[in-house]
């Protein structure tokens, strides 16, 4: 049976408001290792937080998952978490 590998990152932005365009420039820059993006954030319109969560799935060289999770969790108020799952 052939296993299935996926690469999942989770990233928090605590200071969406400051820190979206930022946390953006990063995402585009790395946009060929994003198969699947998915943005999350409480509220809408008026009522809009100022925290968010990202999903991504990541394809290609681990080394690469890695450079991009250091590079956003330099920014203030963002974290970013990944693991590899086989399913």
């Amino acid at each position: 049976m052939e296993l299935n590998r996926k690469t999942i990152m989770a990233i928090m932005v605590d200071n969406r408001k400051e820190e979206a365009v930022q946390v953006q420039k990063i995402l585009t820059g790395w946009g060929c290792l994003i198969k699947t993006r998915l943005g999350i954030h409480d509220g809408v319109l008026d009522n809009c937080t100022n925290y968010g969560l990202i999903i991504l799935e990541l394809v290609g060289d681990k080394e690469k998952h890695e450079e991009l999770k250091n590079k956003l969790n330099v920014l203030p108020g963002v974290q970013a978490k990944y693991l590899d799952l086989e399913l």
